[in-house]
């Protein structure tokens, strides 16, 4: 089964392999501050999703630090002056704060060379006209991905993770920002408390009738992390947790129902090891990998 990966779209577009540099830009999220809740996601670690980001330094600091990570992973014969960029900012919502500061610092970071793609993950309810029209204005300069983190498409696991947003207001979100000419990126989480495989799916379908040509999916696996809500609940209460194979079974049928023109940016994603409760077996990320390729290559 073949599927459109993100890096071979990269690489027909710009010529070479884009690496993605994870930033911060020192927001925090109304799931945590008590605007709409406290606490965040239930599965959300105190690095807010962004355990592998820099830390929240002036730009220029951030994206030298996180070039010396990444710059390990690409080959001598490249020039550091010929390697280009996605600038991820990737913890917490990165559209949540003053409109003024944000752009600023977006500005910039897609101003420079280096940089080719600036992505922002955030909440679809913290996408307002003024952010819209900022958001617009930073499209012009360079191409702008938005990650929205919808994990699910059913409101009773919603409730359960504490997600603090209705499906409308992420499908209105979504229409705004087609309209406005944005790409899109859709988080979804499989093996989340007392979903099933049904579940999973119908989440599956759902975006496949929604997401436009160009648009993206980021498949995660559920972890359940020290520290969480998530791992409270989950050592008072055990629940399911998917196994390597089940995984693998559930990334191959997502992609057997997405259309091609929907472009894959992940198909799992790891845990920090030193917080990993559950599932134990995606610390093994060369065999975790080697599965799905194997699984994806035979369905």
């Amino acid at each position: 089964m073949k599927y459109t990966s993100i890096s071979d779209v990269l690489k027909n577009e710009y010529g070479q392999k884009i690496y993605k540099l994870s930033l911060s830009s020192g927001c925090t999220c109304p799931n945590r501050d008590g605007r709409i809740s406290y606490g965040g996601c239930t599965f959300c670690s105190e690095g807010g999703s962004g355990d592998f980001a820099a830390p929240f330094e002036d730009i220029d600091t951030q994206i030298r630090e996180a070039r010396k990570l990444v710059d390990k992973k690409i080959p001598a014969s490249i020039r550091p002056e010929d390697r280009k960029y996605i600038a991820y900012f990737q913890s917490y919502t990165n559209t949540y704060g003053d409109t003024a500061r944000l752009e600023k610092l977006y500005a910039e970071t897609i101003n420079r060379p280096d940089i080719v793609i600036l992505s922002l993950g955030t909440r679809p309810d913290c996408i307002n006209d003024e952010k819209l029209e900022m958001i617009k204005r930073l499209n012009r300069i360079k191409p702008v991905w938005i990650e929205l983190g919808l994990q699910t498409i059913h409101q009773s696991t919603a409730e359960k993770i504490n997600r603090c947003y209705n499906l409308p207001v992420f499908t209105d979100t979504y229409r705004r920002l087609k309209e406005a000419g944005i790409t899109v990126i859709v988080h979804v989480i499989f093996g989340l408390p007392g979903e099933t495989r049904d579940d999973m799916m119908e989440t599956i379908r759902f975006l496949s009738s929604l997401l436009e040509p160009g648009d993206g999916i980021k498949i995660q696996l559920l972890h359940v992390l020290k520290g969480t809500e998530l791992c409270r609940q989950y050592t008072a209460n055990p629940f399911h947790i998917l196994t390597l194979d089940e995984y693998a079974d559930l990334v191959c049928e997502a992609l057997s129902i997405l259309p091609d023109y929907i472009i894959i940016h992940r198909l799992t994603g790891d845990g920090p090891k030193s917080q990993l409760v559950e599932p134990q077996w995606s610390a093994d990320k060369k065999r975790v990998m080697n599965t799905l390729r194997k699984r994806i290559a035979e369905f």
